[in-house]
């Protein structure tokens, strides 16, 4: 089974919306992100924040599990703060370390996926935060 994911900037208060949503890039700006689970979120949140990995992995519960198969994690503002003020340097620094981790060497990851990834993440991650908004993790099994 296949698992679309979506990084969305939303609202606090559109949560249940997105939890909803059967394609939520129509309704919030974000971006769809193949590939990007709970695991490298929270790794993703490790290098940002210097938590654990464990105590990362508790943040990103889900704050909203659907009848139909989908969940939605709230990106911490931790996180969301530090994504925002990544310039390129710091960019390419954390896609580096990223890429090296054991949750994403063993999905094959390359280095410049990984970079174009984060770059991404972090572009919206300024919108989200000069709007005031948060980001927000849509999972859906893909309906086939």
């Amino acid at each position: 089974m296949e698992v679309v994911t979506c990084l969305l900037a939303a609202e606090d208060d559109e949560l249940e919306a997105i939890g909803e949503s059967t394609n939520p890039l129509n309704e919030w700006s974000g971006i769809e992100t193949p590939g990007l689970d709970t695991v490298k979120i929270a790794t993703l949140h490790c290098l940002l924040t210097g938590d654990s990995l464990q105590s990362s992995l508790d943040i990103y519960e889900p704050v909203y599990v659907g009848a139909s198969e989908t969940i939605v994690l709230r990106i911490s503002d931790d996180s969301l703060e530090k994504l925002a003020i990544l310039d390129d340097q710091a960019l390419a620094s954390v896609a580096s370390e990223l890429t090296a981790t054991e949750e994403f060497e063993n999905d094959d990851w390359h280095a410049d996926d990984v970079h174009a990834l984060l770059t991404e993440i972090a572009g919206l991650a300024q919108l989200a935060e000069s709007q005031g908004q948060a980001l927000f993790v849509w999972m859906s099994l893909a309906q086939r």
